[in-house]
């Protein structure tokens, strides 16, 4: 069956798509958070069905073994946040902080960013992915300045205009693609369709893919937030809602890593282009080293935790750049755990937030004293994303350390010391905002604690025992990659 017939993937495009009208329209305030989480539902399920069903790619969907990976992940953590969104969502609407009207927005918007990612990550054509990428954007821009406080609408402009310059660099790399493209399969779809272009790269025209390739990773390395694209990122997470935190680190980053790794892939097949991975691996190492150092200058709880995700979205371009089935597989476990427990920290700074009135860390203190379940949440969130044992990270930080070790022990020392700098930064900061006397406000926050722990538990479960079924899945993919 043609993937755009079927109706697997007319369900992960369609039901966002229809949920996003649905709730903009929707008059009673109180469904709108039980429906945004029952439509990430249905799109989970349906997404996880791609696993058993495989249609094959049509002229502008594809489900291959690449994005499946993706995909689920994307469904998975946007259910997960879309649960805990709906009591907190709420709360702000309680506090005043929100409008009923601008509650209804929110969740119109939630779903039609996750019909954007989806699309980008399905899209068997890459002006299509281009398009849905850019719709994701905006929709994000939205979402960050929905406070309408003069630092959101701040933060909001700088994400668009620096959004706007990488991705205006993305389409003139996908026009050189294109052209090199045309020249062998001729004018139309075909030059545009990733099967088409894997199949036949070793004939296009390596310099204007080797130009090409550049102004993409300028561009879509921009949305993935690496050094020195990466100025929006920290606005954006510490003055936009909380959930839309989680979404942009664990969700959003992956969608624009997911282009880059679609276009490695038509270049890894020419023999003669550039090689890509020098310039990740490059780009990467500076991310990690100068998201380490910055972490240790933080004050506000939100950015601090945005450069930790410019650390380790670092960490997976570094890990991918250095290619080869060890480093590629390290960087899909190392995408996966990210996602997982990144999402999970910023579910626990939403309670904190709300609970304590502020985003400032000196005045939060004692939290494992005055709310235990939270404050050891976030513990665990901590030690997961420093790559403590046994949280899963701890492994694929092993991996991409041993398996760069093996060919470039310079840079893998460097990466090594960006890690043991973040480590400390983080730590330090821990030690404050957990234990000790209790400081602060103490506001009642009614938001899921489900989610978090959900997410830190498969972090943890990975980390002491991952299936040899995902293992297979995960070392295939990591072989299709380069």
């Amino acid at each position: 069956m043609n993937a755009f017939e079927d109706p697997l993937v007319y369900a992960i495009l369609l039901v966002p798509m229809a949920s996003a009208a649905l709730l903009a329209l929707l008059p009673d305030d109180r469904a709108t958070g039980r429906l945004n989480a029952l439509a990430s539902f249905v799109t989970f399920l349906a997404a996880s069905s791609l696993f058993f069903v495989r249609p094959e790619p049509g002229s502008f969907l594809i489900v291959d073994d690449v994005n499946v990976v993706f995909i689920v992940l994307n469904t998975f953590v946007a259910f997960t946040t879309s649960v805990f969104s709906a009591s907190y969502i709420a709360h702000e609407l309680e506090t005043g902080r929100l409008t009923p009207a601008y509650l209804r927005f929110y969740h119109a918007m939630y779903q039609t960013l996750m019909f954007a990612m989806n699309l980008a990550l399905l899209a068997n054509n890459m002006g299509l992915m281009w398009v849905a990428i850019e719709l994701a954007t905006l929709t994000t821009v939205l979402m960050v300045g929905l406070y309408r406080t003069p630092a959101a609408l701040e933060a909001a402009w700088k994400y668009f205009i620096l959004g706007s310059v990488g991705i205006a660099l993305a389409l003139f790399g996908t026009i050189l693609v294109y052209l090199s493209a045309r020249a062998v399969v001729g004018e139309g779809l075909d030059a545009m369709a990733w099967n088409v272009l894997v199949k036949n790269a070793p004939a296009f025209d390596p310099h204007l893919l080797s130009l090409a390739f550049v102004f993409l990773l300028l561009g879509y390395g921009t949305k993935v937030g690496l050094v020195p694209l990466h100025a929006w990122l920290p606005d954006a997470h510490a003055e936009g809602p909380t959930p839309i935190s989680a979404v942009l680190s664990g969700l959003l980053l992956n969608v624009a890593l997911f282009a880059v790794l679609r276009f490695k892939m038509v270049m890894s097949a020419n023999a003669a282009t550039l090689a890509p991975g020098p310039l990740m691996v490059g780009m990467g190492l500076a991310s990690v080293l100068f998201a380490a150092f910055m972490l240790h200058r933080q004050y506000d709880i939100k950015r601090m935790f945005a450069y930790s995700s410019i650390e380790h979205m670092g960490i997976i371009t570094f890990a991918f750049g250095m290619g080869g089935p060890l480093a590629n597989f390290a960087g899909l476990l190392h995408m996966t755990y990210h996602s997982l427990t990144k999402s999970a920290i910023f579910f626990s700074v939403g309670h904190i937030a709300q609970i304590k009135g502020t985003q400032r860390m000196a005045s939060i203190r004692g939290l494992t004293v005055s709310h235990p379940v939270l404050g050891w949440g976030l513990v665990l969130g901590v030690m997961s994303i420093v790559g403590l044992p046994p949280m899963g990270i701890f492994m694929s930080e092993f991996l991409v350390i041993t398996s760069s070790f093996a060919r470039q022990p310079a840079l893998a020392v460097a990466l090594g010391v960006g890690l043991l700098i973040a480590l400390g930064a983080l730590l330090l900061r821990l030690n404050g905002l957990a234990f000790g006397d209790p400081e602060g406000g103490d506001a009642p926050s009614h938001a899921s604690y489900v989610p978090m722990y959900a997410h830190l538990g498969l972090v943890l479960a990975a980390g002491v025992f991952l299936p040899p079924a995902m293992v297979a899945w995960f070392r295939y993919v990591a072989g299709l990659l380069g």
